[in-house]
């Protein structure tokens, strides 16, 4: 298997790890599935290891591989008024003209209170986690049936623009999105939900001249895993990168 540069290589025929940029190389245990190299012993998992691990641990495990993801709360109501919160930590940026974001729904198996919501309305709002509200955050992701709110279950307060859905009081970055498309994943039955942004609510000190938002400034908090919350620290900004000469 040929990766880009920088990419672990593993040939079945040669247990051997290169890394083309320095050139390490280990050697595999095949009894253990241990890889030996100058950097330590990690631990190779193939796809039958992962499928064999016990249900709950697997979840964990595979949630947590992708790193830090963005914490924020979709709030809904339905077409009676009834609100609802619901954490996710699967929003991703897909454009920025037209302003275009979206987040992942797993199965609609069960009831699923947002997604109902955001099909009668074809609104929402994505409302980031702070440091101050993220245990709140959290508990949102309890399941209520529609008639209760999470709003009237947490310190949460419901806030309202001319916008019709509700927003997170306590998020000091919001926005006001309104539902443009559905993407069924058939993998694995989860949709993917696609919305632009129409009105954005934070602090003007959190913007930088160029449109940079300080969400360090903002205490937005990342998630790794399903449980596990982060507080940012920036190591500071770059420039555009362009090709060595």
């Amino acid at each position: 298997m040929t990766q880009t540069d920088n990419s672990i290589k593993v040939d079945e025929q040669k247990p051997r790890v290169s890394v083309s940029s320095n050139k390490a190389t280990g050697s595999i245990d095949k009894a253990t599935g241990t890889l030996n190299n100058a950097t330590g012993t990690v631990k190779r998992l193939n796809a039958d290891d992962i499928r064999s691990m016990d249900q709950r641990q697997r979840v964990h495990f595979i949630n947590s591989l992708s790193g830090y993801k963005s914490a924020n709360i979709i709030g809904t109501q339905n077409q009676n008024g009834a609100t609802n919160a619901c954490i996710v930590s699967s929003v991703i940026h897909l454009g920025a003209d037209p302003a275009l974001i979206a987040f992942i729904n797993r199965p609609h198996t069960a009831e699923r209170n947002t997604l109902d919501n955001i099909y009668q309305t074809g609104v929402y709002t994505v409302n980031h986690v702070n440091s101050t509200i993220f245990e709140d955050a959290h508990h949102t992701s309890a399941r209520y049936p529609a008639a209760i709110s999470e709003f009237d279950q947490t310190s949460l307060c419901e806030y309202y623009t001319d916008f019709s859905a509700p927003y997170v009081q306590q998020s000091r970055i919001k926005m006001g999105v309104e539902f443009r498309q559905k993407i069924d994943i058939e993998l694995n039955g989860t949709v993917m939900i696609i919305g632009e942004i129409v009105e954005v609510l934070l602090d003007p000190e959190l913007v930088a001249d160029d449109g940079k938002i300080d969400v360090v400034a903002a205490k937005t908090v990342a998630v790794s895993g399903l449980d596990e919350y982060h507080i940012a620290t920036s190591l500071g900004r770059l420039e555009y990168a362009k090709p060595r000469k």
